[in-house]
């Protein structure tokens, strides 16, 4: 719960078909249960809390993915991994493509949550290889939605927080750069398409409808009527200058369409910062 709030999952505490047990994944577990799946979402993924925390950021991809992975193994369940597009690193192809090996710097300041997820693959892979694992990997592109932190370093979030405040807006770099934006209704939709596909496979799961992060700010600017000016900042090391996702086989082999598009997803968020943060 390092960068989780419980809040989140209040509602569900008094659900008849809803057990919370607060555990580290970075130390074993044991059930009596009959378990069907084992769904791992366990990391710190926004660059503030994974840059805070480093060393359970890699502890979690690594020695937390490999108990998971037992869990599975022990009770013959399926498995699912939360991968990230961050494992194509700084791309040097667009878009990227589940065959793509990525562009990582195994020493930046991204590594630690670029090789977690990239060792978490490698370990499904291998239970897959050496024990016949049934196990599905989703390599999760930028999401957002309501329910996250305001302050956790992720764009939107900053972006709504600040226009809604009338605060300048901060872009790193010249704003050139691309992401993929997700609703996170779209993004669930494609988890569980994955989580239930009857192959062990990999798959790009988010929206490929690609957006400069200064045309995001002026589309935040102009939805909110905000004051907000724009300003600019040095680009972080290995800050990826483009990402967006090839979703050809997430669409032929999961029926996997999102719904939202990105005006859509930013009000209902923006309703939500305003109510919430502001």
């Amino acid at each position: 719960m390092i960068t989780g709030n419980l809040q989140n999952l209040k509602k569900y505490f008094e659900h008849n078909n809803f057990k919370f047990i607060e555990h580290d994944i970075q130390k074993e577990i044991f059930f009596e249960e009959n378990i069907d799946f084992v769904i791992h979402l366990a990391s710190c993924a926004s660059p503030k809390a994974y840059a805070k925390y480093p060393i359970n950021t890699l502890k979690s991809g690594s020695i937390g993915t490999i108990n998971a992975l037992g869990i599975a193994k022990k009770h013959k369940a399926k498995f699912f991994l939360a991968s990230t597009s961050e494992i194509y690193g700084d791309p040097a192809v667009s878009p990227q493509d589940e065959n793509y090996w990525g562009n990582v710097n195994t020493l930046g300041p991204r590594s630690m949550y670029d090789e977690s997820k990239r060792f978490a693959e490698s370990a499904t892979q291998a239970y897959i290889t050496t024990h016949g694992l049934h196990a599905n990997i989703a390599r999760i592109f930028n999401t957002y939605g309501p329910n996250m932190q305001v302050d956790d370093g992720r764009v939107i979030t900053n972006f709504i927080y600040q226009a809604l405040n009338d605060h300048d807006i901060t872009i790193y770099g010249n704003g050139e750069q691309t992401r993929s934006f997700s609703y996170i209704e779209d993004t669930v939709d494609g988890l569980f398409r994955v989580i239930n596909h009857d192959k062990s496979d990999v798959f790009n799961i988010g929206s490929d409808h690609e957006i400069t992060i200064k045309d995001l700010a002026e589309r935040i600017i102009k939805l909110i009527n905000s004051n907000s000016k724009l300003i600019f900042k040095e680009l972080p090391e290995n800050d990826p200058k483009r990402r967006k996702p090839d979703l050809t086989k997430a669409r032929k082999v999961l029926n996997y369409n999102p719904r939202f598009n990105l005006e859509e997803g930013l009000m209902i968020t923006i309703d939500w910062v305003s109510k919430n943060y502001k």
